[in-house]
């Protein structure tokens, strides 16, 4: 799952510890798939084009081939780092708080007393399926909604325990 608790809530309201949980999309490319499929791409581009070794047709298809290569890389880094969105909700005994960090560096926050946070699973009013809210301080917000649908459902039986 693309969440974890890094430390567990607090069970009752008179526990002190707070609890953490990290929510991020996911990598379906490791960092050693991304060399791997580079590297796979470029050897394959090039065994084509070494029948042309030695011609004009070589110079006239390399820049276009190199641009080929240099694009998908482009786009596979763009990827990752419109990807690098982290949310983390924390618990303690009295307060309920998100942090969401964006892929451009801004950072959204909201907080609330947790005695009045409800968490809320719209099957079909949201954006997505099974999108999952939190209320409470009169505001509403997202959480997990880059999650896939069972994930979401899965984030929502879990944190409905703490609320």
């Amino acid at each position: 799952m693309p969440y974890s608790w890094i430390t567990p809530p607090p069970a009752s309201p008179v526990a002190d510890a707070p609890g953490e949980m990290h929510l991020w999309p996911h990598q379906s490319l490791p960092p050693q798939g991304y060399a791997r499929f580079i590297g796979v791409t470029a050897l394959l581009i090039a065994l084509p084009l070494l029948s042309f070794a030695g011609s004009i047709v070589f110079w006239g298809l390399l820049p276009f081939l190199l641009l080929a290569l240099f694009g998908l890389k482009y786009a596979l880094d763009r990827n990752r780092r419109d990807a690098q969105v982290i949310e983390v909700l924390t618990l303690d005994a009295t307060e309920a708080r998100l942090e969401r960090r964006n892929a451009n560096g801004t950072q959204q926050s909201w907080q609330c007393n947790r005695y009045w946070v409800s968490v809320e699973l719209h099957p079909k009013d949201g954006p997505v399926p099974n999108y999952v809210t939190l209320r409470g301080g009169g505001r509403e917000v997202e959480i997990g909604a880059f999650l896939s649908e069972d994930e979401r459902k899965a984030l929502f039986d879990e944190l409905s325990r703490f609320f």
